[in-house]
């Protein structure tokens, strides 16, 4: 039954995704899951085809698939894609029913030849997005009539992603499917693929089980049609009870967060004060709150919006689009996203859509404010202070709105926030004699800050850096393990996506993964084991509980000595004699893709896209053909001094392709331009010493059109242009697999 919708907002979404759904969409009937019982759904060759008068079964799969597959070669976080929020069956939208029936029942063939008479158990759980509750009854009964044990929730109910990758690891399964898009518009959704180490999957393994719905679409092609069974709702492979007992897996990682970072909670549980969640969407509510019980804490937490809700509550909605046209418009729920009004006022599209002026009316003075995304795996870190600390934190480019006459609420990016969790639990580890035991190392994406590195250098802890992706930390987490359990009494060597060897030293262990949006996870002094002995030296998901528990803990300290976060950052700055103290994201989207007409839409996203490749490809082009000896760096500087005359280029370093984006090193910066994978949209980060000259840099360098100019046609030849994209993933394949894990997993006799 479909939900009434909660606001006139939403009703708005409603009516128009609904007056733009054709007739035929609409009255398709292809797998009805109200259908307790085990029935078939017929694939047959008219579905492969377009929808038209002479082929009314039409659901033009070949197309999706291609769109599909070719994501799945890209995709850092899953394959993301906005739906038909109302018909789930409409193939048209890059995620639908049919859709999630295929690469599942591809997922459970590869998996079954894999492990070939061996008990398959996978875990299969979601947030509270549009529809979730039907692509997990339908991923769960396909495993199971496929054979494959699938683990949920009792009564289906929502988990966080960590919390099922976490599952995944520590209980040995041979992976999960989690439904989220992370903080991505209301409209959109994915399934997210976790392998047996509860890390999401990498191209290679998402080509796995799209060339077997290739193999399904060639036997329909040659046949005319393909069987796929659905188990009966209560089969017996479809197993609640499990998870019941484990309590969804708290219990078990509340003992893993005890291992770790709630090691010593004393000082939280002595607060005066509290701290205020944000649970966007709702779904972090039901699973944090048990965590925080377990923890003796749970009293220190004041809570908004626990109630879940796939609009999330309006968050990130308006009316209206950037340029000021009425139409139904998402920012999504990134508490760090930065818009321009019309007359070009920069604001916090997100955060002014929490009405925090009256919700924290009556919050006292000082309290952390710990903003998490719908499937609990990101944090946004702001604090209320006092009107009159605003030059200060102008000085350090700290956000801020303005609450009240006498209040406003610091905004903290991820780059800020996790600094000063890394830096607090490093001082953990210190005063309590912990740190000297091991070397230590952190693995972080090199859009992250500079600062990261530089207080790590002054701390004598060697970095890491890695493409965009939790999935690329999971991987150097890997290599390192690998490595520790082969030779456990020497020096751990792994190379960084810049190319450098890194030692890491003998037995080091991990203080910190993360990225800058708004994804971080820390490690444990021992290592962590699952139940047949595999181990780890952390998780392999970002977990937005394990920064609240360090936030937490931040916040405990601040209260006793009378400090704000942002007194705390300066003094970090300062301790670790930190010059790049400057971070921005400039996000271009090329397109809106809130626009419910998915032809437009289809139409918006393939001209954005053609606009993202060009801007791409003409800084690609230059970084690899610097690595290719085919021009200097002297050309490049030529190059970018003659495209853009308000910009100056003479103390460019370095020009570099990092796994999915291009990375300009300067002397006093670092810019990069990263397409997305997933969408027509551009994304320019920089980090510097001085907070005007980066957004410069990263604004005209991200908006950029892509044209090439005379200099850059006379470096680079059509041809090579064109093929420097192809020539960068094999590069980046090479980084990936150079010293990989690639230990197969063995299925062990599950005891539970």
């Amino acid at each position: 039954m479909r939900r009434e919708p909660s606001c006139s907002l939403e009703k708005d979404l409603f009516t128009s995704v609904y007056e733009k759904t054709p007739d035929y969409i609409k009255n398709l009937n292809l797998m009805n899951f109200d259908n307790e019982e085990g029935f078939s759904f017929i694939l047959k060759r008219e579905h492969l085809e377009a929808h038209s008068e002479s082929n009314p079964e039409g659901l033009n799969l070949k197309e999706w698939f291609a769109n599909y597959s070719k994501e799945a070669k890209v995709s850092t976080a899953g394959i993301r894609g906005p739906q038909n929020i109302l018909y789930p069956q409409d193939t048209r939208f890059p995620i639908n029913l049919v859709g999630i029936v295929l690469a599942t029942l591809a997922k459970a063939l590869v998996a079954k030849e894999k492990y070939a008479g061996k008990e398959i158990r996978k875990i299969a759980g979601s947030e509270v997005r549009y529809n979730s509750d039907l692509y997990l009854e339908a991923i769960a009964r396909i495993q199971a009539a496929q054979g494959i044990k699938t683990l949920t929730p009792k009564g289906r109910k929502t988990i966080p992603i960590w919390l099922a990758s976490f599952l995944a690891f520590k209980l040995d399964l041979l992976g999960g499917e989690y439904i989220t898009s992370s903080h991505g518009i209301s409209v959109k959704t994915a399934t997210k693929d976790l392998n047996s180490q509860g890390s999401q999957y990498l191209p290679e393994e998402s080509l796995e089980f799209v060339n077997k719905i290739q193999e399904i679409f060639d036997i329909v092609e040659k046949y005319g049609s393909y069987e796929i069974k659905i188990a009966p709702k209560n089969d017996s492979l479809i197993d609640e009870s499990i998870m019941d007992k484990l309590n969804d897996g708290v219990d078990l990682y509340v003992d893993y967060l005890k291992s770790g970072v709630a090691q010593n909670l004393d000082s939280v549980k002595k607060m005066e004060g509290k701290l205020f969640i944000e649970s966007v969407g709702g779904c972090a509510y039901r699973t944090l709150s048990r965590v925080l019980d377990k923890l003796g804490i749970s009293d220190k937490y004041l809570w908004n919006n626990i109630e879940e809700d796939p609009f999330f509550h309006s968050i990130g909605k308006y009316d209206t689009d950037p340029k000021g046209n009425k139409t139904f418009y998402d920012y999504s729920v990134d508490a760090t996203v930065i818009a321009k009004r019309p007359n070009g006022e920069k604001f916090f599209p997100i955060i002014e859509s929490l009405h925090y002026e009256k919700v924290l009316k009556d919050v006292p003075l000082g309290t952390i404010v710990l903003i998490t995304d719908p499937d609990h795996d990101r944090l946004t870190v702001c604090q209320i202070e006092a009107v009159g600390n605003e030059p200060m934190l102008e000085e350090f480019g700290i956000s801020y709105i303005e609450l009240d006459e006498n209040r406003i609420l610091t905004i903290y990016s991820a780059n800020q926030a996790f600094l000063m969790l890394m830096d607090y639990r490093v001082k953990q580890l210190k005063r309590e004699g912990k740190f000297k035991n091991h070397p230590r190392f952190m693995i972080k994406t090199t859009a992250s800050a500079l600062s990261w590195d530089e207080w790590a250098k002054s701390n004598n802890i060697k970095v890491v850096n890695v493409p965009v992706g939790f999935k690329e930390i999971a991987n150097i987490m890997k290599k390192v393990e690998l490595q520790i359990k082969n030779h456990p009494d020497k020096d751990v060597i792994v190379d960084d996506v810049f190319g450098n060897s890194i030692n890491l030293g003998i037995q080091p262990r991990m203080v910190f993964g993360g990225e800058e949006s708004g994804g971080m996870i820390m490690g444990s002094e021992d290592l962590i084991e699952s139940l047949s002995g595999r181990k780890a030296v952390a998780m392999r998901e970002k977990s937005a509980t394990e920064a609240i528990i360090v936030a937490s803990s931040l916040g405990a300290k601040l209260e006793e000595e009378n400090k704000t976060l942002s007194e705390y950052l300066a003094e970090i700055f300062e301790e670790n004699n930190i010059i790049a103290k400057y971070d921005v994201r400039e996000d271009i989207a090329y397109y809106n893709e809130s626009e419910p007409d998915i032809e437009k839409l289809k139409l918006a996203k393939t001209e954005g896209e053609k606009q993202r490749t060009k801007n791409d490809l003409f800084y690609l082009s230059m970084a690899i053909g610097v690595r290719e000896g085919k021009c200097s760096l002297d050309d490049i500087k030529n190059v970018l001094n003659n495209a853009f005359p308000e910009l100056n280029f003479d103390n460019l370093k370095s020009i570099k392709f990092v796994g999915d984006g291009t990375y300009l090193q300067f002397s006093d910066k670092y810019v990069e331009i990263r397409p997305s994978g997933t969408d027509a949209k551009t994304k320019a980060y920089s980090g510097g010493e001085k907070l005007d000259d980066i957004e410069k840099y990263s604004r005209i360098l991200g908006n950029y059109s892509g044209e090439r100019t005379e200099l850059h046609k006379k470096l680079f030849s059509e041809e090579f242009y064109e093929n420097s994209k192809e020539i960068a993933l094999n590069y980046y394949l090479e980084f990936v697999e150079k010293d990989a894990n690639n230990e197969e997993f063995v299925i062990p006799e599950y005891t539970f």
